[in-house]
């Protein structure tokens, strides 16, 4: 078996090796890409520390990775986290919110990934076909739909968010916890449904004996076992109860404009600027000592998770959430990647192809739902009808990001201009235009 990340010099590789040992998966080799051979080197250093059970090589020739390989995890940062911080400022200088995955910022970092990824997927396609790709590349929902044009099936999408609402909301019930994140919406009934970082848990079940017991319906039926969860101190009862669902956090973007831009420019500082100056201390304090590489690695790693949407929240992160940041993701995609390559079946929440699941948007989006995954890939299973709300919202922003995609590729400003302009975190002609200059080309 032979895996292959790129952005093998990114941060959360050590979890994801880490998880690739814990699980068992056999590796027999593990080829770790990036453009930048310091970070790849710290990486390295990192690795060595924990002193894994893996044996791992280092290449920063993108072809010599890919070649023959089983597994490919794809977790870039194109344009690096100076990157993340222009998207985030763009956005916010002109007075709307510039997150990294949602509205304008998405939208730009988007478009400067598009056109590498694309490079990337005709490059598996030619080294190696068969091989199955896992994508955790934000934004998590337009790079699997763009990557699917080339690759099709091949390629799914993983993000954290959606199975770390799951474990929170079986958390606040009462509900024990599991060993493998990974294995809890194969121990629950659970329904959930959206696009990446916009989607929705609708229902929530498990088997007691022979009795089934509606864990959605019980902290539905009592706020305060809603207010232990994350979402239920970020939203408030009151909102999940008239929603009659519970939002991915990330919907806060939506639900709460004003707030959460209030909250964002009262920060003083972006998400991206605070995790740039701490990464670049990681970085350069473990490239002059790579003997304590993983330590530090883990200080920084403990800082990451305690700080996360820590702009928009009251008070300190729950310890739950401290241990399990950056964790849910990795569980995942290594749970995909052994159900893809013979192991046990799983049930997943994924980014994959829409197909009859959601019959109001294309076939070809793609979306976030609950899979069940083996040798033959992942088929998103079958779900009752999203309300009007719920679909008119994914309908709203998933045309924003299929035009985004065609922008990347054509570069078409117009095509850019109808992606801002459409987006409902933009709601500013002026700074949709304005946005929209990231091509310069005339449109085509």
């Amino acid at each position: 078996m032979r895996v292959a990340i790129l952005g093998g010099g990114g941060f959360r590789v050590p979890l994801l090796c880490r998880e690739l040992t814990r699980t068992g998966f056999a590796v027999d080799e593990l080829v770790l890409h990036d453009v930048d051979a310091v970070r790849l080197a710290v990486i390295g250093s990192v690795l060595a520390g924990q002193r894994l059970p893996l044996t791992v090589r280092t290449t920063v020739e993108l072809s010599d990775a890919v070649a023959g390989a089983d597994v490919v995890f794809i977790a870039l940062r194109v344009g690096g986290l100076d990157g993340r911080v222009g998207d985030e400022r763009a956005a916010l200088d002109l007075g709307v919110l510039g997150q990294e995955t949602v509205g304008a910022g998405g939208l730009r970092y988007a478009a400067r990934t598009i056109p590498v990824v694309d490079e990337i997927a005709q490059l598996i396609t030619q080294r190696s076909p068969q091989a199955w790709v896992v994508s955790l590349t934000n934004p998590a929902g337009i790079v699997t739909e763009a990557m699917a044009g080339v690759l099709g099936p091949r390629v799914i999408g993983v993000c954290d968010s959606p199975v770390a609402l799951v474990r929170r909301a079986c958390a606040a019930a009462g509900m024990a916890a599991w060993t493998s994140l990974a294995e809890v919406v194969d121990t629950v009934e659970v329904d959930y449904l959206g696009l990446n970082h916009l989607g929705w848990l609708r229902g929530l079940c498990y088997r007691d004996g022979d009795r089934q017991v509606d864990v959605m319906a019980k902290l539905l039926a009592t706020p305060h076992l809603l207010e232990r969860l994350e979402e239920g101190r970020l939203f408030g009862s009151d909102v999940i109860c008239a929603l009659d669902a519970i939002p991915n956090e990330y919907l806060y973007w939506y639900y709460a404009q004003r707030e959460a831009l209030r909250d964002v420019r009262a920060a003083g500082r972006t998400r991206g600027e605070h995790v740039r100056r701490e990464q670049q201390a990681f970085y350069a304090a473990a490239a002059a000592d790579p003997s304590r590489a993983a330590q530090l690695w883990r200080q920084a790693n403990d800082e990451r998770n305690r700080s996360y949407l820590a702009e928009l929240r009251n008070g300190e992160r729950d310890e739950a959430d401290v241990g399990a940041g950056g964790y849910e993701s990795v569980a995942v995609a290594v749970a995909l990647a052994a159900a893809l390559t013979g192991g046990r079946p799983a049930r997943l929440i994924l980014n994959v192809a829409n197909g009859p699941t959601i019959p109001g948007l294309p076939p070809d989006a793609t979306v976030e739902t609950v899979c069940r995954v083996d040798t033959s890939g992942a088929l998103a299973l079958p779900v009752r009808p999203p309300t009007l709300h719920q679909l008119g919202l994914m309908a709203s922003v998933k045309a924003s990001e299929q035009a985004i995609i065609a922008a990347a590729r054509s570069r078409s400003s117009r095509a850019a201009l109808r992606a801002f302009a459409t987006h409902p975190l933009v709601a500013s002609l002026q700074a949709a235009r304005t946005l929209s200059t990231l091509f310069t080309a005339e449109d085509r």
